[in-house]
């Protein structure tokens, strides 16, 4: 059964997802997943459980705001788990759940792709750019 356009989320019981409708609750998730900040942010933490500190550092560019944003959103899809330990100064380190492990590894998967592939990508960018200034 198709999901139509008119359905609400709550009306998404029982069906199949698809992120070509407006109202699948995957679409979310994939915008959380392949955003810059979130994708990012779940392959920093491929790399081993981190502080939100070490985070920020590893995520070279994203605010601390933005960092929080990200990191609620991954959090509610049960991509990351977020343990505060009762310490003075409190320590909350994030690290991705068996779900979060699952995408990540094939979200690393693409980032190894594309920065393999960056000198064709520079090179197709170079002749669009020419191609398109001689216009």
């Amino acid at each position: 059964m198709d999901i139509t356009q008119e359905q609400e989320p709550a009306d998404l019981a029982g069906l199949a997802y698809s992120v070509f409708a407006r109202a699948c609750p995957s679409r979310g998730t994939l915008e959380h997943v392949t955003g810059r900040w979130g994708g990012l942010t779940l392959c920093a933490l491929a790399e081993g459980s981190l502080r939100f500190n070490e985070l920020r550092r590893r995520v070279d560019g994203v605010s601390e705001k933005m960092l929080s944003q990200t990191l609620h959103a991954l959090e509610r899809d049960g991509l990351v788990h977020r343990e505060a330990q009762p310490t003075n100064p409190p320590r909350v380190d994030y690290e991705l759940t068996a779900l979060g492990r699952g995408v990540t590894e094939r979200l690393v998967s693409l980032v190894d792709f594309v920065e393999g592939r960056m000198d064709e990508v520079l090179a197709a960018r170079r002749v669009y750019d020419e191609t398109r200034g001689a216009l």
